[in-house]
């Protein structure tokens, strides 16, 4: 491919794990191409963005992303990214403040899960993601809510993973009984891995449920972006 790709600007940090394995994806990506990856990276406050999720504050949270987005546009990227699930709170905000076109998580998600033609799913991820059935985002589906509990063990796993940015063999085995459990129970067609931290625990090997997965995803959606 002689066409060189478009500065990419990635939003890293929502966990520090995620945007590891998205620098990563994307170089070995851009390799597979016969590429030189052209990527700029800024650190978010993890702290900070989930306080205003807590919070509600969407406008807050528009303009702290929005802020981070100008920095990259300053370093030279054309297009950008924020590889996390939280900032859906602040969509319609920070399309309407961006001061760069984004390869929208949710958006490339939404379209795979059209394309597939499903008509119930089920959420994991951070507790928020699942208890909104991610932010309202998902329309043209059921969205199946595991139990209470259920929702606070893979919460709690999730967050683990974020700090941590990766898994033990345990949470491993947890999260894989618990998606066999909820797809036999709920009759649910696939489990949508809505946290791009699980990208560290599940990958095409090991993932043995029907699934979408979220970052991987979203990782050949910016490459289409950004090479097109």
């Amino acid at each position: 491919m002689s066409t060189a790709p478009r500065t990419f600007g990635l939003v890293a940090g929502l966990g520090v794990g995620s945007g590891i394995f998205y620098y990563k994806a994307l170089v070995d990506a851009h390799l597979a191409l016969g590429l030189s990856a052209r990527l700029v990276m800024v650190h978010a406050d993890v702290r900070r963005v989930l306080a205003h999720v807590a919070a509600q504050e969407a406008d807050e949270l528009a303009e702290y992303l929005a802020g981070l987005l100008h920095q990259l546009a300053a370093a030279g990227a054309e297009i950008a990214s924020i590889p996390a699930f939280s900032p859906q709170l602040c969509a319609s905000q920070l399309a309407a403040i961006t001061p760069l076109p984004l390869v929208n998580l949710v958006d490339v998600i939404s379209a795979e899960v059209e394309r597939r033609k499903l008509r119930s799913v089920s959420l994991f991820g951070a507790s928020a993601t699942m208890q909104t059935k991610l932010f309202g985002a998902l329309q043209h589906v059921e969205v199946i809510t595991p139990t209470p509990h259920e929702v606070d063990i893979i919460g709690k796993i999730y967050t683990q993973i974020v700090e941590k940015a990766g898994a033990s063999e345990e949470e491993y085995s947890q999260l894989r009984a618990l998606a066999h459990t909820i797809i036999d129970r709920e009759k649910v067609e696939t489990i949508i891995l809505a946290g791009t931290d699980l990208a560290l625990v599940f990958n095409p090997v090991n993932t043995d449920f029907p699934h979408i997965d979220g970052a991987r995803l979203h990782v050949g959606a910016i490459m289409r972006a950004i090479t097109s």
